[in-house]
């Protein structure tokens, strides 16, 4: 059943000889820090493949969030291998079919996979609802996502100093003048939601699998040109139970990526989406309880983890064609989101609530080039 498709212009791009314009306040950032000490971030970067990685050896999970226990093994691999972290500053890598970064305003499709989700209703607030989310977290991802780009959140507006085009040359660390930068998502960014229940999803859904669905939720919501999917995403949500990829012992929480990199077939161009387990049932190796205590840190790991993924999307909507680490010119796969990976709230650049117009939201900082740190607000620049 659709809920809704709610399709929206992309934002004009100001194009202009002078540098990109602030348009919002700067809210309280955190401390400013060059670069964390390994025991603080596995957004360290390391020039050798880290076999603790969710990535090793599975090359499409592009900005895996790595689970808890996975990070500290992480962590404990790059101490014994690198005496001091290298820096944390993104490069543009060029784009992938001439995609970098959502650089218009981001349009977000939540698809609920499966018959698994059980039966459907709907809340107060016009959220779908489904009888086996017994702690409401899909409610709370259709919350959260209408709620970005409200009431003056600025947790966005990190993501929107990175750009794409032909203006931005390889390896860039910062935009020129006139390039299209990330889109705000103005009004909110949730654009549809779909309960697909016409079949049980798998077990454990392959990357093939996955990506098939999310070719299949684009001509679902009508989104059937290269253009419409230009600045879409499709984020492929598995009810509890099910083990997407095998995410349960493949020491992630979830990971994104695009149809041609898991070998999807698609009639309708690129389409861009995550993988996003019920990280509920992984409890707090997936980040429940991160931020808030007792029952309203349940959901603290879902909005954590969306939003993770949400952040590298629009950053590297085509991996690794957007913004990633690069130290000493040797590509480590380290995306915006991932440089900032289980920092403790209250600390520099740790994670906390991100306040919008419908409520607050769980959410970790992201890493921001401009000001060398992980940082959970930022001004809106338009490119």
């Amino acid at each position: 059943m659709l809920l809704f498709s709610k399709r929206k212009r992309s934002t004009t791009l100001f194009r202009a000889s002078t540098l990109a314009v602030v348009v919002a306040a700067t809210l309280t950032q955190a401390p400013a820090f060059a670069s964390p000490t390994t025991a603080d971030s596995p957004g360290a970067a390391a020039q050798k493949t880290n076999p603790y990685s969710p990535a090793a050896g599975h090359g499409y999970r592009h900005g895996a969030f790595s689970s808890r226990n996975t990070n500290t093994k992480m962590q404990a691999w790059q101490r014994a291998n690198y005496s001091a972290t290298g820096p944390q500053t993104l490069a543009f890598g060029g784009g992938v079919n001439g995609i970098g970064v959502t650089s218009g305003t981001p349009e977000v499709y939540l698809v609920f996979y499966g018959t698994q989700w059980g039966t459907q209703g709907t809340d107060a607030n016009g959220n779908l609802t489904f009888s086996t989310d017994t702690v409401g977290g899909g409610q709370q991802l259709q919350s959260m996502f209408k709620g970005l780009g409200t009431g003056g959140e600025l947790w966005s507006g990190v993501m929107t100093q990175y750009c794409d085009g032909p203006l931005v040359a390889l390896g860039a660390t910062s935009c020129p003048a006139g390039a299209p930068h990330v889109g705000y998502p103005t009004g909110g960014d949730l654009a549809g939601v779909w309960f697909d229940n016409a079949a049980a999803s798998p077990a454990a859904a392959t990357p093939l699998q996955l990506g098939n669905e999310a070719v299949k939720a684009a001509s679902h919501f009508g989104n059937t040109t290269a253009a419409s999917n230009r600045d879409a995403q499709y984020v492929v949500l598995s009810a509890t139970g099910l083990n997407p990829d095998n995410y349960q012992t493949g020491g992630f929480c979830a990971w994104h990526d695009w149809n041609g990199d898991v070998g999807a077939s698609s009639s309708v161009g690129d389409v861009a989406f995550t993988n996003m387990p019920y990280t509920m049932d992984q409890g707090a190796r997936c980040g429940q309880n991160f931020v808030n205590a007792g029952t309203a840190g349940l959901t603290d790991g879902y909005t954590m983890v969306e939003g993770h993924e949400y952040s590298e999307t629009v950053t590297d909507q085509n991996p690794a064609g957007g913004w990633t680490n690069k130290t000493g010119g040797t590509y480590n796969g380290q995306e915006n989101a991932d440089e900032c990976a289980w920092l403790s709230p209250g600390s520099a650049g740790g994670a906390g609530n991100v306040a919008t117009g419908n409520g607050s939201y769980a959410e970790q900082a992201t890493w921001s080039n401009d000001t060398n740190r992980c940082d959970l607000s930022h001004p809106i620049i338009v490119g």
